[in-house]
């Protein structure tokens, strides 16, 4: 597989700026060039994802290729990129490649975060109230991210007899302490599946991915949003947001 973004963001987005007005929809080939700025924006060089990469994803997974824009200036603030997976994929993937390449099930309720890119949190907030009401009126039960931990490097220096397993285990007031965990932890990804080395490069993480697991909000009343009009589930998770 070609060169690709790992997973999400290694740093965890700043809330200190004037959060811009949203929209967010379905990614399209016409937003080609705007993802590829994104990309060129958060990502090296290494991990910035080619426009063939984009396009591959686009096609296979059409409605779970998302994208959040500014209402004034058009700009593409977040994009997000999922692809269904087994249940247990995680048990055969040792890295953020194997994930993407991980067979295709032919039924499932779960998805893989192939990418998230984000110029601003605003962005990320309305990917997820607009995927909310798709993904229960699909079935969709969980969601994986692969994370990197960009406070790991630096604390295991002062604790060199330490493991990363006791580096994610770390906690302050119930939330992790890895900024990017913490993140995560805060929009719902709060189950930690499994650490994998060499997951992807990353120096601050020592190449460490860790697999987080959300659920889905009010997806075991998948009876109801399969029988409901996607407008109405729209409406329901319109006041229902605060659950994100």
């Amino acid at each position: 597989m070609s060169r690709s973004s790992f997973a999400f963001p290694s740093d965890s987005p700043s809330h200190t700026r004037t959060a811009p007005l949203t929209h967010a929809r379905f990614l399209t080939r016409r937003d080609l060039p705007a993802l590829l700025t994104l990309e060129g924006e958060k990502w090296d060089a290494i991990q910035a994802a080619s426009s063939d990469d984009l396009l591959q994803r686009l096609e296979d997974y059409p409605s779970l290729s998302t994208g959040a824009f500014c209402k004034s200036t058009g700009t593409l603030l977040a994009s997000l990129f999922m692809r269904p997976v087994h249940a247990d994929f995680w048990c055969h993937a040792a890295s953020w490649v194997d994930c993407v390449d991980s067979p295709r099930p032919a039924r499932s309720h779960s998805l893989f975060g192939i990418s998230l890119s984000s110029s601003h949190p605003s962005g990320v907030e309305a990917l997820l109230e607009f995927f909310w009401p798709h993904a229960l009126k699909s079935g969709w039960r969980h969601i994986y991210l692969g994370s990197p931990i960009p406070g790991f490097e630096g604390w295991l220096r002062c604790h060199r007899d330490r493991s990363v397993q006791d580096y994610i285990a770390l906690q302050r007031a119930g939330v992790p302490v890895d900024p990017q965990l913490r993140y995560y932890h805060g929009r719902g990804f709060k189950d930690i599946v499994c650490v994998k080395p060499d997951y992807f490069p990353h120096a601050r993480s020592l190449d460490n991915g860790v697999i987080l697991r959300g659920t889905v909000p009010l997806s075991l009343l998948k009876p109801i949003w399969k029988m409901m009009p996607l407008t109405s589930t729209q409406r329901v998770t319109r006041h229902l947001v605060t659950m994100l």
